[in-house]
């Protein structure tokens, strides 16, 4: 007897990319197409703001509703699920075994895109809820709250049913991210859009809370965990120092839910003290990330030709400046400046488009061609989308913090608002253009995923036209 005969042997690596094939175009397609959306609608509010004229009689694309709109698309319907679909393929690779329940993600993945569809409506139409951040209706918000949960299942599935039973840094930032976005996000609507709604204040503190957990703590994780994940896979290096790694995990989660809280804000004295403290706690784990990022892309032997290991590289760049940036207002001098300005939106978008978004970038195109089988339909399109977004991202970002700066200047020397605005009109109109050059390379993203998936889809009812037209095997006849 073979004393083998009985062992299961692993599967290979092209089966494991074959169970996510399907989730994965699911996800990344309809990701790609609300990034469009978003950052048209977004480009939209960018203009009606120093052109009010713009688009003046069309009530639907008024500037909050349009700017309300865009954030969310490009946060629920771009951000999250491309996210998930990486982090499943992540757990799936690093488990050494196919995707668990792999038609879970798929329905899942469209049910999402629904939701998606139902919240932009709803605040396209007036049902926004009003709270930043999770503008979209109740109805919208159970939907891809329930979506998320099927993900979750399939990715925590894989996670538990691992072989390799090793666990890495990667590990730790994606699977908290899982468990993040399921504690803030149903704990934010059950409190702010369900049937009793807590009054005065509170609303604003719980909002302030979500929109910290969400923006800042649940994309760092998420972010870190991927560019955890690829800068070793891809710069051929091993992650430089992973206690380093562990300490800025253990330090985000523990003392960066306690940021957020503005310092001028109408509370209790002691939460924006609160909130000040954890931003200084919280500041060595962004250095951490930092060091751990430098000493692991320094020296490997991948060059950045505009490829996927430049996305991550920009991106994590990018979110140590942006942490940073975010941090900055705790301190209550430049808190006095910096509130009620574009700054705080400028390090949104910075951490929304150069951090995160890049590394999702990176990742896809790093993916795709992998699980489909197919080489990407526009290659030469990556080096120029890496382009653009990242010359997008300075020319949208960096005008909106320095005219956040200049904004909270002449307010600070008691000027009127209107003197305010009209410093920062300037600074405005370079944003714009900033816009444009992220909305063209996010179109060249949504080409090559969508010409891989049409192809995709010829090839295979082309493969299961052949086999319906195959004639039958005849039975054999027994003597």
């Amino acid at each position: 007897m073979n004393p083998n005969e009985n062992k299961i042997c692993p599967p290979d690596v092209n089966e494991i990319d074959a169970s996510l094939r399907a989730p994965l175009l699911a996800l990344f397609g309809g990701a790609a197409l609300w990034l469009v959306l978003g950052l048209v609608l977004g480009l939209i509010a960018g203009i009606k703001f120093h052109a009010p004229d713009f688009l003046g009689g069309c009530p639907v694309l008024s500037y909050g509703r349009a700017v309300a709109a865009a954030n969310d698309l490009v946060l629920y319907g771009f951000a999250m699920p491309a996210a998930l679909g990486v982090i499943l393929w992540i757990f799936a690779r690093l488990s050494g075994m196919p995707l668990v329940l792999p038609m879970v993600p798929v329905v899942a993945a469209n049910l999402w895109h629904v939701g998606v569809l139902v919240g932009v409506a709803g605040i396209l139409l007036g049902e926004s809820t009003g709270y930043a951040w999770l503008e979209f209706p109740r109805a919208a918000a159970v939907i891809i709250f329930a979506a998320f949960l099927l993900i979750a299942v399939s990715a925590a599935g894989t996670f538990g049913w691992r072989r390799e039973r090793a666990l890495y840094p990667a590990h730790w930032f994606l699977f908290a991210s899982l468990l993040w976005f399921a504690w803030s996000y149903s704990t934010a609507n059950l409190f702010l859009t369900s049937v009793y709604v807590p009054r005065g204040v509170v609303q604003s503190i719980i909002d302030w809370w979500f929109t910290n957990n969400v923006v800042f703590i649940w994309l760092a994780l998420a972010g870190v965990g991927m560019g955890f994940y690829f800068i070793p896979k891809l710069s051929g290096r091993p992650l430089a120092n992973s206690g380093l790694a562990l300490y800025a995990f253990f330090a985000l989660i523990f003392f960066g839910t306690w940021c957020g809280i503005p310092t001028g804000a109408p509370v209790p004295a002691w939460l924006p003290v609160v909130s000040t403290v954890a931003a200084v706690l919280t500041l060595p784990a962004i250095i951490a990330i930092a060091i751990v990022n430098w000493r692991t892309t320094s020296f490997g032997q991948t060059k950045c030709g505009g490829g996927p290991f430049c996305f991550v590289r920009f991106g994590m760049m990018s979110f140590v400046l942006s942490s940073l940036l975010y941090l900055l207002p705790a301190c209550p001098h430049m808190g006095k400046v910096l509130q009620f300005t574009w700054f705080s939106f400028g390090q949104t978008q910075l951490q929304l488009l150069g951090f995160f978004a890049m590394i999702v970038f990176g990742a896809v195109y790093e993916i795709l061609p992998r699980t489909s089988g197919l080489a990407l339909p526009f290659p030469g399109l990556v080096k120029a989308h890496f382009g653009l977004n990242a010359l997008g991202v300075l020319l949208f970002a960096v005008p909106l913090l320095v005219g956040g700066v200049e904004q909270g200047l002449v307010l600070k020397a008691g000027g009127p608002v209107a003197d305010a605005n009209h410093a920062a009109l300037f600074w405005l109109r370079i944003s714009t253009t900033g816009q444009l050059l992220i909305l063209l390379g996010a179109l060249a993203f949504a080409l090559n995923i969508f010409v891989m998936t049409i192809k995709w889809k010829l090839a295979l009812a082309k493969s299961v036209w052949a086999a319906v037209k195959a004639p039958l095997p005849e039975a054999e006849v027994k003597a």
